[in-house]
Protein backbone atom coordinates (compact mmCIF):
# COMPACT_ATOMS: atom_id res chain seq x y z
CA UNK A 1 0.00 0.00 0.00
CA UNK A 2 2.98 2.24 0.73
CA UNK A 3 4.43 1.80 -2.32
CA UNK A 4 1.19 2.17 -4.09
CA UNK A 5 0.73 5.48 -2.75
CA UNK A 6 4.09 6.73 -3.28
CA UNK A 7 4.38 5.60 -6.78
CA UNK A 8 4.71 9.02 -9.44
CA UNK A 9 2.37 9.49 -12.63
CA UNK A 10 3.95 9.89 -16.01
CA UNK A 11 2.71 13.26 -17.67
CA UNK A 12 3.15 14.16 -21.50
CA UNK A 13 3.50 18.40 -21.13
CA UNK A 14 2.01 20.05 -24.01
CA UNK A 15 1.65 24.11 -24.90
CA UNK A 16 0.21 26.11 -27.19
CA UNK A 17 1.59 29.53 -28.69
CA UNK A 18 -1.17 31.09 -30.96
CA UNK A 19 -0.44 34.42 -32.37
CA UNK A 20 -4.11 35.13 -31.29
CA UNK A 21 -3.19 34.73 -27.49
CA UNK A 22 -2.19 37.45 -25.17
CA UNK A 23 1.38 37.31 -25.17
CA UNK A 24 1.27 36.43 -21.68
CA UNK A 25 -0.79 33.53 -21.69
CA UNK A 26 1.03 31.72 -24.86
CA UNK A 27 3.36 29.05 -23.96
CA UNK A 28 7.09 29.29 -24.66
CA UNK A 29 10.41 27.13 -24.05
CA UNK A 30 10.70 28.77 -20.01
CA UNK A 31 6.88 28.51 -19.08
CA UNK A 32 7.33 25.02 -20.52
CA UNK A 33 10.62 24.11 -18.33
CA UNK A 34 8.31 25.68 -15.29
CA UNK A 35 5.59 23.21 -15.61
CA UNK A 36 8.32 19.76 -15.78
CA UNK A 37 9.42 21.88 -12.71
CA UNK A 38 5.47 22.48 -11.12
CA UNK A 39 4.86 18.45 -12.72
CA UNK A 40 7.30 17.32 -10.28
CA UNK A 41 6.52 19.48 -7.32
CA UNK A 42 3.57 17.56 -7.53
CA UNK A 43 4.77 13.80 -8.11
CA UNK A 44 4.54 13.37 -11.67
CA UNK A 45 7.14 12.55 -14.22
CA UNK A 46 7.66 14.29 -17.30
CA UNK A 47 8.50 12.09 -20.45
CA UNK A 48 7.77 14.41 -22.92
CA UNK A 49 7.38 17.81 -23.74
CA UNK A 50 5.63 19.13 -26.91
CA UNK A 51 5.01 23.18 -27.99
CA UNK A 52 3.14 23.85 -30.54
CA UNK A 53 3.08 27.43 -32.67
CA UNK A 54 -0.42 28.30 -34.93
CA UNK A 55 -1.95 31.27 -36.03
CA UNK A 56 -5.23 30.57 -33.59
CA UNK A 57 -6.35 28.23 -30.34
CA UNK A 58 -8.61 25.09 -32.11
CA UNK A 59 -12.01 26.01 -30.85
CA UNK A 60 -12.41 22.13 -29.60
CA UNK A 61 -9.71 20.45 -28.82
CA UNK A 62 -7.77 23.73 -28.02
CA UNK A 63 -4.17 22.13 -30.00
CA UNK A 64 -4.69 21.35 -33.49
CA UNK A 65 -5.52 17.41 -34.35
CA UNK A 66 -1.87 16.71 -35.56
CA UNK A 67 -0.49 17.61 -32.55
CA UNK A 68 -3.11 16.12 -30.78
CA UNK A 69 -2.28 12.53 -32.74
CA UNK A 70 1.49 13.49 -31.50
CA UNK A 71 0.60 13.68 -28.23
CA UNK A 72 -1.29 10.58 -28.19
CA UNK A 73 1.46 8.24 -29.83
CA UNK A 74 3.88 9.60 -27.24
CA UNK A 75 1.51 9.14 -24.08
CA UNK A 76 0.72 5.17 -25.53
CA UNK A 77 4.79 4.71 -26.39
CA UNK A 78 5.96 6.15 -23.06
CA UNK A 79 2.62 4.52 -21.27
CA UNK A 80 1.70 7.92 -19.60
CA UNK A 81 -0.79 8.70 -16.79
CA UNK A 82 -1.56 11.98 -17.62
CA UNK A 83 -1.40 14.92 -20.04
CA UNK A 84 -0.55 18.70 -18.65
CA UNK A 85 -1.55 21.32 -20.59
CA UNK A 86 0.44 24.60 -20.31
CA UNK A 87 -2.44 26.90 -21.13
CA UNK A 88 -5.89 26.93 -19.39
CA UNK A 89 -8.16 24.91 -21.04
CA UNK A 90 -12.65 25.69 -21.12
CA UNK A 91 -14.20 22.82 -19.66
CA UNK A 92 -15.38 21.43 -23.02
CA UNK A 93 -11.84 21.38 -24.27
CA UNK A 94 -10.65 19.62 -21.67
CA UNK A 95 -13.53 16.84 -22.03
CA UNK A 96 -12.82 16.76 -26.08
CA UNK A 97 -8.82 16.53 -25.24
CA UNK A 98 -9.35 13.73 -22.74
CA UNK A 99 -12.07 11.99 -25.42
CA UNK A 100 -9.12 12.26 -27.78
CA UNK A 101 -5.95 11.08 -26.05
CA UNK A 102 -7.84 8.87 -24.06
CA UNK A 103 -5.82 10.22 -20.61
CA UNK A 104 -6.80 12.00 -17.95
CA UNK A 105 -6.07 16.18 -18.65
CA UNK A 106 -4.59 19.02 -16.28
CA UNK A 107 -4.54 22.39 -17.37
CA UNK A 108 -1.57 24.58 -15.97
CA UNK A 109 -4.32 25.86 -12.88
CA UNK A 110 -5.45 22.32 -12.27
CA UNK A 111 -1.90 21.17 -11.26
CA UNK A 112 -1.02 24.85 -9.06
CA UNK A 113 -4.57 24.08 -7.31
CA UNK A 114 -3.21 20.57 -6.89
CA UNK A 115 -0.26 21.55 -5.39
CA UNK A 116 -1.40 24.31 -3.15
CA UNK A 117 -4.00 21.49 -1.87
CA UNK A 118 -0.92 19.38 -1.13
CA UNK A 119 1.01 22.34 1.00
CA UNK A 120 -1.75 24.31 2.34
CA UNK A 121 -0.64 23.42 6.40
CA UNK A 122 -3.30 26.33 8.51
CA UNK A 123 -6.64 25.98 8.66
CA UNK A 124 -6.54 29.50 6.65
CA UNK A 125 -4.44 28.34 4.21
CA UNK A 126 -6.53 25.02 3.49
CA UNK A 127 -10.15 27.58 3.44
CA UNK A 128 -8.47 29.51 0.25
CA UNK A 129 -7.33 26.45 -1.60
CA UNK A 130 -10.52 24.58 -0.96
CA UNK A 131 -12.21 27.73 -1.86
CA UNK A 132 -9.93 28.04 -5.10
CA UNK A 133 -10.85 24.61 -6.00
CA UNK A 134 -14.61 24.75 -5.72
CA UNK A 135 -14.60 27.32 -7.77
CA UNK A 136 -12.42 25.81 -10.83
CA UNK A 137 -14.61 22.91 -10.56
CA UNK A 138 -17.78 24.62 -10.68
CA UNK A 139 -17.83 24.74 -14.78
CA UNK A 140 -16.21 21.82 -15.27
CA UNK A 141 -18.96 19.30 -13.56
CA UNK A 142 -20.93 18.90 -16.74
CA UNK A 143 -17.90 16.22 -18.19
CA UNK A 144 -18.00 14.81 -15.40
CA UNK A 145 -21.54 13.66 -14.48
CA UNK A 146 -22.54 13.40 -18.09
CA UNK A 147 -22.27 9.55 -18.04
CA UNK A 148 -25.47 9.49 -15.18
CA UNK A 149 -29.08 9.48 -16.36
CA UNK A 150 -31.68 11.80 -14.27
CA UNK A 151 -32.11 9.82 -10.78
CA UNK A 152 -36.34 9.88 -11.06
CA UNK A 153 -37.89 9.08 -14.77
CA UNK A 154 -40.66 7.24 -16.70
CA UNK A 155 -39.53 3.64 -14.86
CA UNK A 156 -39.01 5.09 -11.58
CA UNK A 157 -41.22 3.54 -8.72
CA UNK A 158 -44.34 4.30 -8.22
CA UNK A 159 -44.53 7.75 -6.20
CA UNK A 160 -41.16 8.83 -7.10
CA UNK A 161 -41.84 10.04 -10.86
CA UNK A 162 -41.21 13.41 -11.49
CA UNK A 163 -38.80 16.28 -12.98
CA UNK A 164 -36.55 14.06 -11.14
CA UNK A 165 -33.20 15.49 -10.27
CA UNK A 166 -29.84 15.11 -11.91
CA UNK A 167 -26.52 14.68 -9.71
CA UNK A 168 -24.90 16.82 -11.30
CA UNK A 169 -27.25 19.84 -10.32
CA UNK A 170 -27.50 18.22 -6.75
CA UNK A 171 -23.25 18.40 -6.84
CA UNK A 172 -24.12 22.44 -8.18
CA UNK A 173 -26.41 23.27 -5.41
CA UNK A 174 -24.00 21.57 -3.07
CA UNK A 175 -20.81 23.04 -3.95
CA UNK A 176 -22.07 26.71 -3.99
CA UNK A 177 -23.21 26.20 -0.40
CA UNK A 178 -19.82 25.21 0.32
CA UNK A 179 -18.19 27.99 -1.60
CA UNK A 180 -20.61 30.71 0.31
CA UNK A 181 -20.00 28.87 3.53
CA UNK A 182 -16.25 28.83 2.64
CA UNK A 183 -16.46 33.30 1.73
CA UNK A 184 -17.82 33.50 5.41
CA UNK A 185 -15.36 32.00 7.01
CA UNK A 186 -12.79 33.82 4.81
CA UNK A 187 -14.12 37.20 5.85
CA UNK A 188 -14.14 36.24 8.99
CA UNK A 189 -10.50 35.70 8.64
CA UNK A 190 -10.23 39.56 6.95
CA UNK A 191 -11.64 41.01 10.22
CA UNK A 192 -9.50 39.42 12.63
CA UNK A 193 -6.45 40.05 10.56
CA UNK A 194 -8.27 43.80 10.53
CA UNK A 195 -7.97 43.59 14.14
CA UNK A 196 -4.67 42.58 14.44
CA UNK A 197 -3.40 45.32 11.94
CA UNK A 198 -5.49 48.09 14.10
CA UNK A 199 -3.37 46.69 17.24
CA UNK A 200 0.04 46.65 15.64
CA UNK A 201 -0.63 50.19 14.14
CA UNK A 202 -1.87 50.89 18.10
CA UNK A 203 1.68 49.82 18.85
CA UNK A 204 3.95 51.51 16.14
CA UNK A 205 4.69 48.21 14.94
CA UNK A 206 6.03 48.55 11.24
CA UNK A 207 5.11 45.44 9.07
CA UNK A 208 7.71 44.42 6.15
CA UNK A 209 6.20 42.11 3.37
CA UNK A 210 8.71 39.87 1.28
CA UNK A 211 7.23 38.87 -1.86
CA UNK A 212 8.12 37.40 -5.25
CA UNK A 213 8.24 35.08 -7.53
CA UNK A 214 8.04 31.61 -6.42
CA UNK A 215 11.45 29.67 -5.46
CA UNK A 216 13.33 33.50 -5.14
CA UNK A 217 14.93 32.88 -2.20
CA UNK A 218 12.15 34.69 0.17
CA UNK A 219 11.72 32.19 3.13
CA UNK A 220 15.78 32.02 3.26
CA UNK A 221 16.23 36.04 2.89
CA UNK A 222 13.88 35.77 6.35
CA UNK A 223 15.84 32.94 8.24
CA UNK A 224 18.98 35.12 7.63
CA UNK A 225 17.35 38.58 8.70
CA UNK A 226 15.30 36.97 12.11
CA UNK A 227 17.81 33.93 12.91
CA UNK A 228 15.16 31.05 12.14
CA UNK A 229 15.12 28.19 11.26
CA UNK A 230 11.76 28.46 8.55
CA UNK A 231 11.68 25.00 5.96
CA UNK A 232 13.18 26.51 3.13
CA UNK A 233 13.47 24.24 0.41
CA UNK A 234 14.83 24.36 -3.47
CA UNK A 235 11.28 23.89 -4.74
CA UNK A 236 8.25 26.07 -5.99
CA UNK A 237 5.69 26.92 -4.43
CA UNK A 238 7.44 25.72 -0.50
CA UNK A 239 5.53 28.73 1.37
CA UNK A 240 2.30 29.11 1.27
CA UNK A 241 1.23 29.80 5.02
CA UNK A 242 1.96 33.07 5.34
CA UNK A 243 4.48 33.14 8.52
CA UNK A 244 5.92 36.12 10.27
CA UNK A 245 8.61 37.08 12.38
CA UNK A 246 9.75 40.01 14.80
CA UNK A 247 13.28 41.58 14.04
CA UNK A 248 14.48 43.82 16.68
CA UNK A 249 15.73 46.87 15.16
CA UNK A 250 18.50 49.00 17.45
CA UNK A 251 18.53 51.63 15.03
CA UNK A 252 14.66 52.47 15.02
CA UNK A 253 14.98 51.39 18.92
CA UNK A 254 12.09 49.04 18.22
CA UNK A 255 10.69 45.56 16.61
CA UNK A 256 9.30 45.18 13.41
CA UNK A 257 7.71 42.66 12.28
CA UNK A 258 8.73 40.52 8.92
CA UNK A 259 6.27 38.58 6.89
CA UNK A 260 6.93 35.68 4.19
CA UNK A 261 3.81 35.37 1.46
CA UNK A 262 3.14 32.99 -0.90
CA UNK A 263 4.98 33.13 -4.25
CA UNK A 264 3.98 34.15 -7.45
CA UNK A 265 4.23 32.88 -10.97
CA UNK A 266 2.84 32.76 -14.23
CA UNK A 267 -0.52 32.34 -15.03
CA UNK A 268 -1.44 32.24 -11.59
CA UNK A 269 -5.21 30.83 -11.69
CA UNK A 270 -7.43 34.00 -10.75
CA UNK A 271 -9.50 31.74 -8.50
CA UNK A 272 -6.00 31.26 -6.21
CA UNK A 273 -5.45 35.00 -6.29
CA UNK A 274 -8.95 35.40 -5.25
CA UNK A 275 -9.01 33.04 -2.34
CA UNK A 276 -6.19 34.19 -1.27
CA UNK A 277 -6.83 38.30 -1.35
CA UNK A 278 -7.44 37.59 2.84
CA UNK A 279 -3.62 36.89 3.36
CA UNK A 280 -2.53 38.94 0.36
CA UNK A 281 -4.30 41.97 1.31
CA UNK A 282 -1.65 42.61 3.81
CA UNK A 283 0.30 43.59 1.45
CA UNK A 284 -1.61 47.02 0.82
CA UNK A 285 -0.82 47.74 4.31
CA UNK A 286 2.69 47.08 4.67
CA UNK A 287 5.24 49.69 5.43
CA UNK A 288 7.22 48.16 2.45
CA UNK A 289 8.22 45.42 0.55
CA UNK A 290 10.75 43.57 -0.02
CA UNK A 291 10.46 41.84 -3.80
CA UNK A 292 12.42 39.30 -3.56
CA UNK A 293 14.16 38.49 -7.14
CA UNK A 294 16.29 35.48 -7.90
CA UNK A 295 18.73 37.21 -10.68
CA UNK A 296 20.44 34.14 -11.49
CA UNK A 297 17.37 32.97 -13.10
CA UNK A 298 17.30 33.52 -17.00
CA UNK A 299 14.19 35.35 -17.52
CA UNK A 300 14.24 37.34 -13.80
CA UNK A 301 12.90 40.01 -15.84
CA UNK A 302 9.77 38.45 -16.56
CA UNK A 303 9.20 37.13 -13.37
CA UNK A 304 9.85 40.81 -11.97
CA UNK A 305 7.22 41.84 -14.39
CA UNK A 306 4.75 39.02 -13.45
CA UNK A 307 5.14 40.05 -9.48
CA UNK A 308 4.43 43.57 -10.40
CA UNK A 309 1.69 42.89 -12.10
CA UNK A 310 0.00 41.33 -9.17
CA UNK A 311 1.25 43.44 -6.63
CA UNK A 312 -0.78 46.34 -8.59
CA UNK A 313 -3.50 43.83 -8.91
CA UNK A 314 -3.84 43.16 -4.85
CA UNK A 315 -3.44 47.52 -4.53
CA UNK A 316 -0.20 47.44 -3.28
CA UNK A 317 1.56 49.46 -6.38
CA UNK A 318 1.53 52.68 -3.92
CA UNK A 319 3.57 50.63 -0.92
CA UNK A 320 6.76 51.71 -0.76
CA UNK A 321 9.19 49.09 -2.13
CA UNK A 322 12.93 47.78 -2.28
CA UNK A 323 13.88 45.54 -5.02
CA UNK A 324 16.55 42.69 -3.33
CA UNK A 325 18.31 40.87 -6.04
CA UNK A 326 19.07 37.54 -4.32
CA UNK A 327 21.32 34.38 -5.58
CA UNK A 328 24.14 36.77 -7.00
CA UNK A 329 26.95 33.97 -5.65
CA UNK A 330 25.22 31.66 -8.22
CA UNK A 331 25.70 34.65 -11.24
CA UNK A 332 28.91 33.97 -13.49
CA UNK A 333 32.32 35.95 -12.47
CA UNK A 334 32.06 39.58 -13.88
CA UNK A 335 28.50 39.51 -14.30
CA UNK A 336 26.74 43.06 -14.11
CA UNK A 337 24.62 43.47 -11.21
CA UNK A 338 21.79 45.50 -11.54
CA UNK A 339 22.26 49.41 -10.29
CA UNK A 340 19.05 50.89 -9.58
CA UNK A 341 18.59 53.22 -6.46
CA UNK A 342 15.87 51.45 -4.31
CA UNK A 343 17.58 48.10 -4.71
CA UNK A 344 20.08 45.84 -3.06
CA UNK A 345 22.20 42.70 -4.06
CA UNK A 346 22.59 39.80 -1.81
CA UNK A 347 23.21 35.72 -1.18
CA UNK A 348 20.95 34.88 1.51
CA UNK A 349 23.18 31.49 1.28
CA UNK A 350 26.01 32.98 2.25
CA UNK A 351 24.81 35.89 3.83
CA UNK A 352 26.84 38.05 1.00
CA UNK A 353 25.27 41.64 0.98
CA UNK A 354 22.60 41.22 4.51
CA UNK A 355 24.30 44.31 6.35
CA UNK A 356 23.52 46.43 2.73
CA UNK A 357 19.98 45.31 3.15
CA UNK A 358 19.19 45.61 7.00
CA UNK A 359 20.79 48.97 6.67
CA UNK A 360 18.22 50.01 3.52
CA UNK A 361 15.33 48.29 5.83
CA UNK A 362 16.39 50.95 8.60
CA UNK A 363 16.49 53.94 5.96
CA UNK A 364 13.35 53.08 4.16
CA UNK A 365 11.62 52.47 7.67
CA UNK A 366 12.47 56.01 8.44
Amino acid sequence: MQELQQKRERAVLAGLSAASMEPAERSTEQSMDELAALADTAGADTVAMILQTRQSVEPRTFLGAGKVQEIREVAQAQQCDLAIIDNELSPSQARALEDALGLRVLDRSGLILDIFAQRAQTREGRLQVELAQYNYLLPRLTGMWSHLKRQAGTSAPIGTRGPGETQLETDRRHIRRRIQKLEEELEQVRRVRSTQRRRREKNAMPVVALVGYTNAGKSTVLNRLTRSDIPANDRLFDTLDTTTRRLWVGELGREVLLSDTVGFIRKLPTHLVEAFKATLEELRYADLLLHVIDVSAPDWQEQCAVTDALIEQLGAARTPCLRVYNKCDALPPLSLLPQERRSVCISARTGEGLEDLRARIVEALQ
